[in-house]
Protein backbone atom coordinates (compact mmCIF):
# COMPACT_ATOMS: atom_id res chain seq x y z
CA UNK A 1 0.00 0.00 0.00
CA UNK A 2 1.30 3.44 -0.90
CA UNK A 3 0.95 6.00 1.87
CA UNK A 4 0.87 9.71 1.18
CA UNK A 5 3.71 11.49 2.97
CA UNK A 6 3.23 13.38 6.19
CA UNK A 7 4.50 16.93 5.65
CA UNK A 8 5.94 18.56 8.77
CA UNK A 9 7.02 22.20 9.08
CA UNK A 10 9.13 22.37 12.22
CA UNK A 11 7.93 25.90 13.04
CA UNK A 12 9.76 28.08 15.55
CA UNK A 13 13.45 27.08 15.40
CA UNK A 14 14.00 28.01 19.05
CA UNK A 15 11.55 25.47 20.43
CA UNK A 16 11.45 21.92 21.78
CA UNK A 17 9.91 20.58 18.57
CA UNK A 18 12.95 18.78 17.13
CA UNK A 19 13.66 17.19 20.50
CA UNK A 20 10.13 15.77 20.47
CA UNK A 21 10.47 14.77 16.82
CA UNK A 22 13.58 12.71 17.60
CA UNK A 23 11.78 10.95 20.46
CA UNK A 24 8.82 10.03 18.26
CA UNK A 25 10.69 8.70 15.22
CA UNK A 26 13.11 6.71 17.37
CA UNK A 27 10.31 4.84 19.13
CA UNK A 28 7.42 4.65 16.67
CA UNK A 29 7.34 2.80 13.36
CA UNK A 30 5.60 5.10 10.89
CA UNK A 31 4.33 3.76 7.57
CA UNK A 32 3.78 7.11 5.84
CA UNK A 33 7.05 8.73 4.73
CA UNK A 34 7.76 11.93 6.62
CA UNK A 35 8.96 15.08 4.84
CA UNK A 36 10.46 17.56 7.29
CA UNK A 37 10.81 21.26 6.48
CA UNK A 38 13.50 22.70 8.72
CA UNK A 39 17.04 24.05 8.91
CA UNK A 40 19.68 21.39 8.21
CA UNK A 41 22.10 23.34 10.33
CA UNK A 42 19.82 23.38 13.37
CA UNK A 43 18.74 19.79 12.76
CA UNK A 44 22.35 18.61 12.87
CA UNK A 45 23.18 20.70 15.93
CA UNK A 46 20.21 19.34 17.83
CA UNK A 47 20.94 15.78 16.76
CA UNK A 48 24.38 16.23 18.30
CA UNK A 49 22.91 17.87 21.39
CA UNK A 50 20.54 14.96 22.06
CA UNK A 51 22.87 12.16 20.93
CA UNK A 52 20.51 11.19 18.14
CA UNK A 53 21.71 10.04 14.76
CA UNK A 54 19.89 9.35 11.53
CA UNK A 55 21.03 9.95 7.97
CA UNK A 56 19.62 13.08 6.35
CA UNK A 57 18.31 12.94 2.79
CA UNK A 58 18.08 16.40 1.23
CA UNK A 59 15.06 16.92 -1.02
CA UNK A 60 14.28 19.45 -3.71
CA UNK A 61 10.68 20.52 -3.06
CA UNK A 62 10.14 20.92 -6.82
CA UNK A 63 11.02 17.26 -7.48
CA UNK A 64 9.10 15.49 -4.70
CA UNK A 65 7.04 13.35 -7.08
CA UNK A 66 10.26 11.75 -8.37
CA UNK A 67 11.55 10.57 -4.99
CA UNK A 68 11.02 7.09 -3.58
CA UNK A 69 10.65 8.05 0.06
CA UNK A 70 10.79 6.01 3.24
CA UNK A 71 11.64 6.70 6.87
CA UNK A 72 15.07 5.06 6.88
CA UNK A 73 16.40 8.60 6.59
CA UNK A 74 15.19 12.03 7.63
CA UNK A 75 13.72 13.41 4.41
CA UNK A 76 14.58 17.09 4.69
CA UNK A 77 13.69 20.22 2.76
CA UNK A 78 16.33 22.62 4.00
CA UNK A 79 15.45 26.20 5.00
CA UNK A 80 18.49 28.41 5.51
CA UNK A 81 18.72 29.84 8.99
CA UNK A 82 21.53 32.32 9.57
CA UNK A 83 21.71 32.45 13.36
CA UNK A 84 24.86 30.80 14.64
CA UNK A 85 23.51 29.24 17.83
CA UNK A 86 20.98 26.46 18.23
CA UNK A 87 19.18 27.83 21.23
CA UNK A 88 18.19 31.48 21.10
CA UNK A 89 15.40 33.40 22.77
CA UNK A 90 12.20 33.42 20.76
CA UNK A 91 11.94 36.67 18.84
CA UNK A 92 10.99 38.13 15.46
CA UNK A 93 14.41 37.08 14.13
CA UNK A 94 12.85 33.74 13.18
CA UNK A 95 9.98 35.23 11.17
CA UNK A 96 11.63 34.97 7.75
CA UNK A 97 12.54 31.34 8.38
CA UNK A 98 9.00 30.47 9.52
CA UNK A 99 7.45 32.30 6.57
CA UNK A 100 9.65 30.42 4.09
CA UNK A 101 8.78 27.10 5.77
CA UNK A 102 5.06 27.72 5.46
CA UNK A 103 5.42 29.01 1.91
CA UNK A 104 7.04 25.78 0.76
CA UNK A 105 4.58 23.65 2.74
CA UNK A 106 1.60 25.41 1.15
CA UNK A 107 3.03 24.91 -2.36
CA UNK A 108 3.40 21.20 -1.70
CA UNK A 109 -0.13 20.91 -0.35
CA UNK A 110 -1.61 22.88 -3.25
CA UNK A 111 0.25 20.62 -5.70
CA UNK A 112 -1.60 17.64 -4.24
CA UNK A 113 1.54 15.74 -3.27
CA UNK A 114 -0.01 15.10 0.13
CA UNK A 115 -3.04 16.05 2.20
CA UNK A 116 -1.36 15.49 5.56
CA UNK A 117 0.23 18.48 7.28
CA UNK A 118 1.67 19.09 10.74
CA UNK A 119 3.13 22.39 11.83
CA UNK A 120 5.33 22.75 14.85
CA UNK A 121 4.67 25.43 17.48
CA UNK A 122 4.78 29.11 16.53
CA UNK A 123 5.07 32.17 18.74
CA UNK A 124 1.78 33.89 17.90
CA UNK A 125 2.94 37.15 19.43
CA UNK A 126 6.16 37.38 17.42
CA UNK A 127 5.10 35.84 14.11
CA UNK A 128 1.43 36.74 13.75
CA UNK A 129 1.25 39.94 15.77
CA UNK A 130 -2.28 41.36 15.66
CA UNK A 131 -3.00 40.40 12.06
CA UNK A 132 -4.29 36.89 12.87
CA UNK A 133 -5.81 35.42 16.03
CA UNK A 134 -3.81 32.22 15.59
CA UNK A 135 -2.23 29.77 13.17
CA UNK A 136 -5.67 28.31 12.42
CA UNK A 137 -6.76 31.65 10.96
CA UNK A 138 -3.38 32.18 9.26
CA UNK A 139 -3.50 28.86 7.41
CA UNK A 140 -7.19 29.32 6.58
CA UNK A 141 -6.48 32.69 4.99
CA UNK A 142 -3.71 31.24 2.81
CA UNK A 143 -6.21 28.74 1.40
CA UNK A 144 -9.08 31.24 1.11
CA UNK A 145 -11.17 29.30 3.60
CA UNK A 146 -13.35 31.28 5.98
CA UNK A 147 -15.35 28.39 7.45
CA UNK A 148 -13.06 26.49 9.79
CA UNK A 149 -13.18 25.02 13.28
CA UNK A 150 -10.55 24.24 15.89
CA UNK A 151 -11.11 20.70 17.13
CA UNK A 152 -8.96 19.60 20.04
CA UNK A 153 -9.25 15.88 19.45
CA UNK A 154 -9.01 13.02 21.91
CA UNK A 155 -10.53 9.62 21.16
CA UNK A 156 -12.55 9.70 24.39
CA UNK A 157 -13.63 13.35 24.28
CA UNK A 158 -12.94 16.29 22.00
CA UNK A 159 -13.71 19.99 22.35
CA UNK A 160 -14.27 22.89 19.99
CA UNK A 161 -14.37 26.60 20.90
CA UNK A 162 -16.69 28.82 18.83
CA UNK A 163 -14.18 31.66 19.25
CA UNK A 164 -10.44 31.02 19.39
CA UNK A 165 -7.75 33.43 20.65
CA UNK A 166 -10.17 36.28 21.25
CA UNK A 167 -10.19 38.58 24.31
CA UNK A 168 -13.05 37.70 26.66
CA UNK A 169 -14.64 41.15 26.30
CA UNK A 170 -15.07 40.48 22.56
CA UNK A 171 -16.45 36.94 22.75
CA UNK A 172 -20.16 37.75 23.11
CA UNK A 173 -20.11 39.73 19.85
CA UNK A 174 -19.12 36.58 17.96
CA UNK A 175 -21.76 34.32 19.50
CA UNK A 176 -24.38 34.02 16.79
CA UNK A 177 -26.37 31.41 14.90
CA UNK A 178 -24.08 31.47 11.84
CA UNK A 179 -20.81 30.88 13.72
CA UNK A 180 -22.20 28.09 15.87
CA UNK A 181 -23.97 26.34 12.98
CA UNK A 182 -20.78 26.35 10.87
CA UNK A 183 -18.77 24.68 13.64
CA UNK A 184 -21.47 22.07 14.30
CA UNK A 185 -21.64 21.23 10.59
CA UNK A 186 -17.87 20.85 10.26
CA UNK A 187 -17.60 18.64 13.35
CA UNK A 188 -20.48 16.43 12.24
CA UNK A 189 -19.05 16.06 8.72
CA UNK A 190 -15.56 15.27 10.05
CA UNK A 191 -16.76 12.48 12.34
CA UNK A 192 -18.99 10.97 9.65
CA UNK A 193 -16.17 10.99 7.07
CA UNK A 194 -13.30 9.84 9.31
CA UNK A 195 -15.03 7.57 11.79
CA UNK A 196 -18.32 6.63 10.16
CA UNK A 197 -20.74 7.96 12.75
CA UNK A 198 -22.52 11.11 13.84
CA UNK A 199 -20.95 12.52 17.01
CA UNK A 200 -22.94 13.25 20.13
CA UNK A 201 -22.38 16.96 20.79
CA UNK A 202 -23.03 19.17 23.82
CA UNK A 203 -23.17 22.94 23.45
CA UNK A 204 -22.24 25.06 26.45
CA UNK A 205 -23.86 28.31 27.47
CA UNK A 206 -21.92 31.54 27.39
CA UNK A 207 -22.95 32.69 30.86
CA UNK A 208 -22.41 31.02 34.25
CA UNK A 209 -25.20 28.47 34.80
CA UNK A 210 -26.62 29.67 31.43
CA UNK A 211 -28.11 32.62 33.33
CA UNK A 212 -27.48 36.34 33.12
CA UNK A 213 -28.26 39.44 35.17
CA UNK A 214 -28.13 41.37 31.90
CA UNK A 215 -31.36 42.01 29.99
CA UNK A 216 -29.98 40.10 27.03
CA UNK A 217 -29.17 36.44 27.66
CA UNK A 218 -27.33 34.80 24.75
CA UNK A 219 -28.15 31.34 26.08
CA UNK A 220 -31.89 31.95 25.90
CA UNK A 221 -31.97 34.15 22.81
CA UNK A 222 -29.42 32.39 20.58
CA UNK A 223 -28.19 29.00 21.79
CA UNK A 224 -31.38 27.36 23.06
CA UNK A 225 -33.49 28.01 19.92
CA UNK A 226 -30.53 27.07 17.69
CA UNK A 227 -30.18 23.69 19.42
CA UNK A 228 -33.88 23.02 18.73
CA UNK A 229 -33.34 23.84 15.04
CA UNK A 230 -30.29 21.59 14.84
CA UNK A 231 -32.18 18.71 16.45
CA UNK A 232 -34.84 19.02 13.76
CA UNK A 233 -32.05 18.65 11.20
CA UNK A 234 -31.06 15.33 12.81
CA UNK A 235 -27.87 16.46 14.55
CA UNK A 236 -27.12 14.61 17.79
CA UNK A 237 -26.87 17.68 19.95
CA UNK A 238 -28.07 19.09 23.25
CA UNK A 239 -27.73 22.28 25.26
CA UNK A 240 -27.06 24.84 26.38
CA UNK A 241 -25.28 23.14 29.25
CA UNK A 242 -23.63 24.76 32.23
CA UNK A 243 -19.85 24.80 31.78
CA UNK A 244 -19.10 24.15 35.45
CA UNK A 245 -20.66 20.67 35.48
CA UNK A 246 -20.48 19.32 31.91
CA UNK A 247 -16.97 17.92 32.40
CA UNK A 248 -17.92 15.82 35.43
CA UNK A 249 -17.31 12.15 34.66
CA UNK A 250 -20.94 11.04 34.41
CA UNK A 251 -21.80 14.04 32.22
CA UNK A 252 -18.89 14.10 29.78
CA UNK A 253 -19.12 10.36 29.08
CA UNK A 254 -22.39 11.00 27.21
CA UNK A 255 -20.67 13.02 24.48
CA UNK A 256 -18.03 12.78 21.78
CA UNK A 257 -17.57 16.55 21.47
CA UNK A 258 -18.23 19.46 23.81
CA UNK A 259 -18.59 22.82 22.05
CA UNK A 260 -17.75 25.89 24.11
CA UNK A 261 -18.22 29.57 23.45
CA UNK A 262 -14.60 30.57 24.05
CA UNK A 263 -11.11 29.08 24.06
CA UNK A 264 -10.36 28.46 27.74
CA UNK A 265 -13.94 27.39 28.55
CA UNK A 266 -13.22 24.02 26.93
CA UNK A 267 -9.44 23.78 26.51
CA UNK A 268 -8.68 24.22 30.21
CA UNK A 269 -10.77 21.24 31.40
CA UNK A 270 -9.68 19.05 28.48
CA UNK A 271 -5.99 19.65 29.18
CA UNK A 272 -6.61 19.02 32.87
CA UNK A 273 -8.18 15.67 32.00
CA UNK A 274 -5.83 14.47 29.26
CA UNK A 275 -2.78 16.77 29.39
CA UNK A 276 -0.74 16.11 26.20
CA UNK A 277 -3.02 13.33 24.95
CA UNK A 278 -4.79 15.60 22.43
CA UNK A 279 -4.16 17.12 19.01
CA UNK A 280 -5.37 20.33 17.38
CA UNK A 281 -7.11 19.59 14.07
CA UNK A 282 -8.29 22.40 11.79
CA UNK A 283 -11.59 21.40 10.19
CA UNK A 284 -12.71 22.90 6.90
CA UNK A 285 -9.39 22.95 5.02
CA UNK A 286 -8.82 21.00 1.77
CA UNK A 287 -6.29 18.85 3.69
CA UNK A 288 -5.80 17.58 7.23
CA UNK A 289 -3.84 20.12 9.25
CA UNK A 290 -2.75 19.16 12.74
CA UNK A 291 -0.81 21.08 15.33
CA UNK A 292 0.51 19.19 18.37
CA UNK A 293 -1.10 20.54 21.51
CA UNK A 294 2.04 22.10 22.96
CA UNK A 295 3.80 25.42 22.50
CA UNK A 296 7.45 26.33 21.81
CA UNK A 297 8.18 25.73 25.52
CA UNK A 298 11.18 28.07 25.46
CA UNK A 299 12.05 27.47 29.12
CA UNK A 300 12.65 23.78 28.44
CA UNK A 301 14.99 24.20 25.45
CA UNK A 302 17.84 21.68 25.46
CA UNK A 303 16.75 19.90 28.65
CA UNK A 304 15.46 16.76 26.91
CA UNK A 305 12.51 16.35 29.30
CA UNK A 306 9.56 17.62 27.22
CA UNK A 307 6.63 15.30 26.63
CA UNK A 308 6.34 14.00 23.02
CA UNK A 309 2.85 12.47 23.42
CA UNK A 310 0.90 15.10 21.46
CA UNK A 311 3.31 14.98 18.51
CA UNK A 312 3.19 11.18 18.63
CA UNK A 313 -0.61 11.31 18.52
CA UNK A 314 -0.50 13.80 15.62
CA UNK A 315 1.77 11.62 13.48
CA UNK A 316 -0.09 8.42 14.41
CA UNK A 317 -3.45 9.98 13.48
CA UNK A 318 -2.19 10.97 10.02
CA UNK A 319 -0.43 7.65 9.55
CA UNK A 320 -3.80 5.88 9.93
CA UNK A 321 -5.76 8.29 7.72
Amino acid sequence: MNYKPILIAAGEPNSVFLELFFKVISKKKIKSPIILIASKKILELQMKKFNFYKKIKLLDNKLLKKYDLNNKTINLINIDYMQSKTFEKISKKSNGYIKDSFKIAFKILKAGITNKFINGPISKKNYLGKKFLGITEYVSKKFSTDKTAMLIYNQKLSVCPITTHLPIKMVSKKINKKNITEKVYLINSFYKKKFGFKPKMAILGLNPHCESVDKYNEDEKIIKPLVKDLLKKKYKISGPHSADTIFLKNNRRKYDVIIGMYHDQVLTPLKTLYEYDAINITLGLPFIRISPDHGPNEKMLGKNVSNPLSLLKSITFLDKN
